[in-house]
């Protein structure tokens, strides 16, 4: 038997402001592409398309926090993963139900009351039932229970979604890791000898080097204990972000801002287009780890309002960055702006600030990879635990001179290691596996509107045909339409990207 209410694994004692952190580090990841959506997409449609994004993403988003609790905000039971929330809210349940009393222990069931709610976990099927006895014939020993099942196809659905969603964004991650100590050391290059050609740089060993620091970061036992790792990251962002707006606003000074030179045909752009707007609605969604990091705040106040708050925060700020970015980047570099501005050698000089902008980009690459794959390791050894909780105890002091000895989980060092690993295997092999995920997943869609507005109308009852139920189905399919389209524009660009992909063979 389980409690009711299971304890988080997590210390619930985040704030707004490492809420804030958290939310941020994963939606600056994208701001690098930008000034590449606003060229494709126009002066008028850019900022347009960014606005209305951004509104809809935090609307869900609020949405979605107030689904971290099944029933009051407050007092209701915790859902400490995404999963568990689609699991609690959206389950099927059986209201008639037989069970033989001897299938739990008898002495148990005399001692509960009538309508007292317990739980079990099945090992075999690996779900948990929730049971309601609301009788017992004591003649018969057969007890009469109302079910409640939280399993389900949501749930499942859910979870496939997610955690390959992170996978990817993980190896994603990787790549453009990678990527920008490869820039470094080809601006060196570059200015060295003069010549733009003159320099190739194989991008497997960085590959390496970029995992071996996140197999040492990935022992952080808990999303909750990388507060700082986050901190460190939001404030390597504003640095590239800053070096970069500056760089544009010169080349603007000194050149003017460029016209389009219709240097793409008709056909290309409109799929380039769909795909820019594609990449703009991923910049604002942090669903897929948004109940995890709800599950790092303390309460009072409430995690739902405090979690609105770091959101609506995070969105402005963002946004903001955002819009700058994209609209000075592309009145810089007009139609040709590179899909990275800082990483793709859209500015040559000075070096050794393309320098530490490179190097800002890759530290926050190292935070933002943790975001990601924390709920991977927590979802596979929380599994783990249930079937092997004596193994997965075991721990080892590491006595560190003048600190408190660090308590090595072997289960962990060994399982986290693999991860990474694989990440960074896919990585070299197939750096374009991200791509591959945003179209098995109809990009944000799912996470970020689905799922929000479905627990939503189940959570508060909204009838079906009320004016509330048809306006939020409406915004689930405009945002479906939206994921259909970027999905689209993927497929075409990746098919061009398939033609210079070379497993282990990624060159700058």
């Amino acid at each position: 038997m389980e409690r009711v209410e299971r304890i988080s694994l997590v210390d619930q004692s985040g704030t707004l402001w490492t809420a804030s952190a958290h939310i941020s580090l994963v939606m600056v990841g994208h701001v690098l592409s930008v000034a590449w959506d606003i060229s494709r997409l126009g002066w008028i449609a850019g900022p347009a398309a960014m606005c209305l994004i951004s509104c809809t993403c935090y609307y869900t988003s609020r949405l979605l926090c107030d689904c971290y609790r099944t029933g009051d905000s407050v007092t209701g039971k915790r859902n400490h993963t995404y999963t568990d929330s689609v699991r609690s809210i959206l389950g099927m349940e059986f209201h008639y139900c037989v069970v033989a009393s001897h299938f739990f222990d008898s002495r148990t069931l005399i001692k509960l009351p009538i309508n007292f709610c317990i739980q079990m976990y099945s090992k075999k099927s690996r779900v948990t039932f929730n049971y309601v006895i609301i009788g017992t014939l004591h003649s018969q020993n057969i007890s009469i229970f109302r079910v409640i099942f939280s399993g389900g196809v949501n749930a499942k659905a859910c979870a496939f979604i997610q955690y390959l969603i992170l996978f990817g964004t993980a190896i994603e991650i990787t790549v453009g890791a990678s990527w920008s100590m490869m820039a470094i050391i080809y601006t060196n290059c570059f200015h060295k000898n003069e010549e733009e050609n003159s320099c190739f740089i194989l991008g497997n060993p960085y590959m390496i080097i970029f995992g071996v620091a996140e197999i040492l970061l990935s022992q952080i036992p808990d999303i909750d204990q990388m507060w700082w790792v986050s901190m460190v990251s939001v404030v390597m962002f504003f640095i590239y972000s800053l070096i970069g707006l500056g760089l544009a606003i010169a080349r603007v000074a000194a050149r003017g801002s460029f016209e389009s030179n219709g240097s793409v045909t008709e056909t290309l752009n409109i799929w380039m287009s769909f795909e820019a707007l594609g990449e703009i609605a991923l910049a604002y969604s942090s669903s897929e780890i948004l109940i995890e990091i709800q599950d790092t705040i303390r309460s009072p106040p409430s995690e739902a309002e405090t979690m609105k708050k770091a959101t609506f925060l995070s969105t402005v700020v963002l946004t903001t960055l955002f819009m700058l970015w994209g609209c000075v980047g592309y009145a810089a570099l007009g139609d040709d702006t590179p899909y990275n501005i800082v990483t793709d050698f859209a500015f040559y000089r000075p070096p050794w600030l393309l320098g530490i902008a490179n190097a800002a980009v890759f530290i926050n690459n190292v935070g933002a990879y943790q975001i990601y794959s924390q709920p991977i390791f927590a979802f596979v050894e929380k599994q783990a635990a249930h079937r092997w909780p004596k193994f997965i105890a075991r721990e080892r002091e590491i006595p560190l001179p003048g600190l408190s000895p660090y308590k090595m989980n072997l289960f962990r060092l060994v399982w986290r290691t693999l991860v990474v690993i694989l990440i960074t295997v896919i990585s070299m092999a197939f750096p374009l596996f991200n791509e591959v995920v945003k179209i098995i997943t109809l990009g944000f869609w799912p996470l970020a509107v689905y799922f929000p507005v479905e627990m939503y109308i189940k959570q508060k009852k909204i009838d079906r045909w009320e004016t509330k139920w048809v306006c939020l189905q409406m915004l689930s399919m405009a945002c479906l339409a939206i994921s259909i389209m970027a999905t689209m524009g993927l497929i075409a660009g990746l098919k061009d990207s398939l033609k210079h992909n070379q497993p282990f063979k990624m060159i700058y």
